[in-house]
């Protein structure tokens, strides 16, 4: 089980892949790395309706299991793909991790000194 938080950035529509399956996909935005991550998420059968009450730029929590599977194309070659399939879909108040603008920077009355100057025996 993993979980992420993020802004939700693009939101699609449910698709009747066969008879008896479904999926819904949505990308959610992970700003809690020095760059964006932009992650395709998946929904399928019953949970495709989770997306229902969540819209683009809402702030949610994503609890997902990632699955991995082997395919062999008609030519013989073996392709591996990667799914995040999500099992539980929640808004939340904030937008994940905080940015650099969302923590406040240390003023300089307050700096401490980790090693007194006088016990330096470093000989540079």
């Amino acid at each position: 089980m993993l979980s992420i938080s993020g802004i939700v950035k693009v939101k699609k529509d449910t698709e009747q892949i066969t008879e008896k399956f479904k999926k819904r996909e949505f990308v959610v935005t992970d700003g809690s790395g020095n760059y964006p991550q932009d992650i395709l998420f998946q929904l399928t059968q019953e949970r495709v309706d989770l997306l229902d009450s969540i819209n683009v730029n809402d702030a949610v929590n994503v609890t997902f299991n990632l699955r991995g599977r082997e395919w062999t194309n008609p030519q013989g070659e073996v392709k591996y793909f990667n799914s995040l399939d999500v099992w539980r879909l929640e808004k939340s108040q904030g937008g994940g991790a905080p940015t650099p603008m969302d923590i406040a920077p240390a003023s300089a009355d307050k700096a401490e000194t980790l090693v007194d100057e006088g016990d330096d025996d470093l000989p540079f």
